[in-house]
């Protein structure tokens, strides 16, 4: 089971960007798929999941938005609006609680490797 996480890169604050994962080995249809950041310094932190329902943390509400293909085994986080503080390096993962949100690092399964997204002032 592979998840790779890609799109990341330097951007300007107020910019955008997307994000994407995509998996092999697994069906993960009947998962939740979430994104997770790490600041440096930082714990890693839940940013949103998309299950059978789609929740965000507070700090990106409004701002990012997850989707997901099954039919192209991959999710997406666009990112609107960006800050400083969203500089972090986002991770990708699947937990079989679908019908769950949760933010515990400890619930998910399987982990991408983490792309770095850097906002600039």
């Amino acid at each position: 089971v592979q998840l790779q996480a890609s799109g990341g890169g330097l951007v300007q604050a107020g910019g955008s960007l997307r994000l994407s994962c995509t998996w092999s080995g697994h069906t993960f249809t009947a998962w939740a798929m979430a994104w997770f950041r790490q600041a440096p310094g930082k714990e890693r932190e839940l940013v949103g999941v998309i299950g059978s329902r789609t929740r965000y943390v507070d700090s990106v509400r409004g701002r990012f938005t997850i989707s997901r293909d099954n039919g192209k085994n991959t999710m997406y986080l666009q990112m609107n609006s960006l800050k400083p503080e969203d500089t972090a390096v986002y991770y990708c993962a699947a937990s079989p609680y679908y019908g769950s949100v949760y933010a515990e690092v400890r619930k998910y399964d399987y982990w991408g490797q983490g792309t770095l997204v850097t906002v600039s002032s």
